[in-house]
């Protein structure tokens, strides 16, 4: 397209044309806490490294500090304080536009080490202390930075190791060759709704993030055995948290593109209080996109969401935080009444799609005393998802087609106990009380029988219990040990899982780490597959009523090495044993709900399935420096399943072997302004599939598949690379940046799969997502 050249040609000539050059500067300031108990730890001293004359700041007796006319550009902070391990924070990037505001956890020690210390980057270590493997902490800026990432968690995730994508027009993404439907959301310590918009039903991603990057802190992504406090989650977890508002000075960020337009706003919430807010509100209508000549299909796509979060400090131990998402997303479709334009079947069809999802909460935390620390959170949550659609006949006349409305709300009570013992031994705890309410209904069209055939038709509620129990023991300086259970229970039926949990860490020296964990996991099946209907001898029952949770266990052993101070080296082994899994019964049957991607499966099943994940991962990551970055994540997996047919098979996700490259290098232009140049680029092994049976497909004017032929096929290798190009300028108390990504800059067609076209009578092929050019602009001031 010539608007890429374009839009290249005004960056260049934008970051050419010369500005005048002063000295800029912004206020860095932040609180210094104890990494368990949250306890202010006053008298701590955080110095800005390589500054001339030497500048920082001591906290005060809330562990409170600030840092005044900081040069703009990006930084290496150090905090110490007697009886905690010194903490390094480099590429702090302090921008002129807004002050940076940092919460920093420090750990106490109990004994020194002789070795010299190698400065690290927090990405070394997880936000939450008690994740020991296959856990990284990813920060805003990657969301912001990464090509292609649209400051979407899960699509920036597609650059770590073991993560593979599923389908380029959603953010579904499959862990270690598990279902991406085994994720699980979460939010300030407590579950989440699935928090995107464009939603399927029962699964976990969907087409763009409803969750805003303006209010995002740093925060946890786990690929398996993960924690006791994490549960009902087959393949990872996202544990988001989030930044409080600047509780100083007002402070806006305003942001336009395609993919809509973006207003936040914080600052405090009175004067000489240290409560603060912070709301974002973005509003977008995709289908300015596709009048520029990108193709994104027949729909008319609109989407708008509002995120926020309100703290309010109640004493020098008590604050409360109120938080929250919501977002409404819809498509339309109208049929062409005009047979001598139908050249796909797609083109009788009109529908109306809709799918909305929120939720708001409060959380009450406590500092009982110096050693005991209490956070109990009250959420309240809910999506619904609707479908309608219709079918042109010959006389052009609607006819109903297939109908969903699927709706779920929840209302959820956690209450988690931090207990520091001892300086070597932590002890975390906590309940969830989940009250669960569901009014489901699917119908669709049954072309043997001539009539609407219902498939659930239920609406009630039932309940959920989940309790955890870890503990975290140093027993040397260099060995570390979690232990904990997990415990889960749907009411419902009454299907339960008591899970023990087990992890170790040792460092061989200041640069190497050896770390092996184990877990059971387990998880409800989506909802609406408890209530499908069956018809037999003229009654209507519900088989899958009473079906058990899927369960999993994760081994992992792995093995870090610093190469020097900015580079890291990474290589994890796993397996995973799946059972307990719902399949259809039938020594014939090839249907296990491992693949199942959205919708309810509404056949009876059995929990008498099996599956299994096993392989490596390397990854080789430099975190930035001399304002470059590169990540380099190689996985060679085998993900494969059984049924009752008791033979191994290849699941959907089994690509085998996956390989991602990620980087990005900024250019000082003048004292203020920078280009960035950010690449990504996927080669993967494809995705299985199912081949078409082409004679019984034109007999039932439908696509039938060969399900004795079960994911034997494989599709071609997948590549795709994307580019973002951007440029940056502070100028007084603004900073903006001008921003351009070009997804599958190479446009390269990858294959989405194959279905039967009845008004071709042959198959056809879809394809994945071609090059698609987003622009951006955004300002903070």
């Amino acid at each position: 397209m010539k608007s890429f050249s374009k839009i290249l040609a005004v960056i260049f000539c934008f970051a050419l044309n010369p500005l005048k050059a002063q000295t800029l500067t912004q206020t860095v300031r932040g609180k210094v806490v104890d990494q368990v108990t949250k306890a202010p730890m006053p008298g701590a001293t955080v110095m800005i490294l390589n500054t001339d004359p030497l500048i920082g700041a001591t906290t005060d007796l809330d562990g409170d500090f600030k840092i005044p006319q900081v040069p703009v550009g990006s930084h290496t902070l150090s905090v110490t304080f007697i009886g905690y391990k010194d903490i390094i924070l480099p590429n702090v990037l302090v921008n002129s536009g807004k002050e940076v505001v940092l919460s920093i956890a420090v750990e106490e020690e109990f004994g020194k080490m002789d070795e010299v210390v190698i400065v690290a980057t927090e990405k070394d270590r997880t936000v939450n202390d008690m994740v020991t493997v296959s856990g990284r902490t990813f920060s805003v800026e990657e969301t912001r930075k990464f090509a292609a990432a649209v400051n979407d968690p899960g699509r920036m995730a597609q650059s770590f190791s073991g993560v593979v994508s599923t389908d380029d027009g959603n953010n579904n993404i499959s862990i270690r060759g598990n279902s991406p439907n085994g994720l699980l959301w979460r939010m300030e310590g407590i579950d989440i709704p699935n928090p995107n918009h464009f939603v399927n039903p029962g699964s976990s991603g969907g087409g763009i993030s409803i969750l805003s990057s303006q209010l995002l802190a740093n925060s946890d992504f786990i690929t398996g055995a993960f924690p006791a406090e994490y549960g009902n989650a087959m393949s990872g977890v996202f544990d988001l948290s989030l930044r409080k508002g600047n509780n100083e000075q007002r402070e806006f960020t305003f942001q336009a593109g395609f993919l809509g337009t973006d207003i936040a706003a914080e600052g405090p919430i009175a004067k000489n209080y240290k409560g603060s807010y912070l709301i974002n509100y973005r509003y977008s209508t995709l289908s300015i996109i596709s009048k520029l000549g990108v193709p994104l299909g027949d729909f008319i796509t609109d989407f708008q969401d509002l995120s926020l979060t309100i703290f309010l400090p109640a004493g020098k131990k008590s604050s409360f935080t109120v938080f929250g998402f919501g977002g409404l997303s819809d498509q339309s479709k109208d049929a062409e009444k005009d047979s001598l334009n139908w050249t796909t079947e797609f083109d009788r069809y009109s529908s109306q799609y809709f799918s909305n999802s929120g939720a708001v909460g409060v959380k009450h935390s406590y500092m009982i005393n110096q050693n005991n620390f209490l956070q109990n959170t009250i959420l309240a949550s809910g999506h619904a998802i609707g479908d309608k659609m219709n079918r042109l006949d010959e006389e052009y006349s609607d006819q109903e087609w297939s109908y969903e409305n699927f709706s779920n709300s929840k209302i959820t009570f956690n209450s988690v106990l931090n207990t520091k013992l001892s300086s070597r031994l932590n002890f975390r705890s906590g309940i969830y009380l989940n009250q669960l309410y569901y009014n489901l209904r699917e119908n669709e069209y049954d072309q043997e029988l001539d009539q609407m055939e219902t498939h659930i038709n239920s609406k009630g509620s039932t309940q959920s219990i989940q309790a955890f129990t870890q503990l975290n023991f140093k027993a040397t300086e260099r060995l570390t040990f979690n232990v904990g259970m997990h415990y889960l229970q749907l009411l419902l039926n009454n299907s339960n899982s008591i899970e023990p949990r087990l992890s170790a860490s040792f460092e061989l020296d200041e640069k190497q780490r050896l770390s092996l964990g184990y877990g059971l996991h387990s998880q409800v099946q989506p909802l609406g597959t408890y209530f499908a209907e069956f018809e037999e001898n003229g009654q209507i029952t519900k088989p899958n009523e009473k079906l058990g949770l899927s369960k999993s266990h994760h081994f992992v052993m792995g093995y870090d090495r610093q190469l020097n101070p900015f580079l890291r080296m990474k290589i994890e082994g796993y397996y995973q044993h799946l059972y307990n899994i719902p399949i259809k019964l039938g020594a014939d049957q090839t249907y296990s709900i491992i693949n199942q991607q959205w919708s309810f499966m509404t056949d009876p099943l059995v929990n008498e399935g099996f599956g299994k994940n096993y392989g490596a991962e390397f990854t080789l990551e430099q975190f930035t420096h001399k304002n470059l970055y590169f990540l380099l994540s190689a996985s060679l997996y085998n993900s494969l399943y059984k049924t009752q047919e008791n033979k191994w098979r290849n699941t959907l996700y089994n690509g085998n072997a996956n390989l991602t490259f990620t980087a990005g290098k900024e250019y000082p232009l003048e004292k203020n302004r920078f280009l960035g140049f950010n690449i990504r680029s996927i080669y993967g092994g494809g995705l299985r599939t199912t081949p078409v049976n082409l004679e019984e497909s034109i007999e039932k004017n439908e696509t039938v598949y060969e399900e004795e032929m079960a994911f034997e096929n494989k599709k071609p290798a997948y590549f795709r690379t994307d580019l973002r190009v951007s440029l940056k300028w502070n100028r007084p108390k603004s900073t903006s940046t001008l921003a351009l990504d070009v997804q599958n800059v190479t446009n390269h067609q990858n294959i989405f799969g194959t279905y039967f076209e009845p008004a071709k009578g042959e198959v056809e092929t879809v394809y994945q997502t071609p090059l698609i050019p987003l622009i951006s602009y955004r300002i903070e001031f």
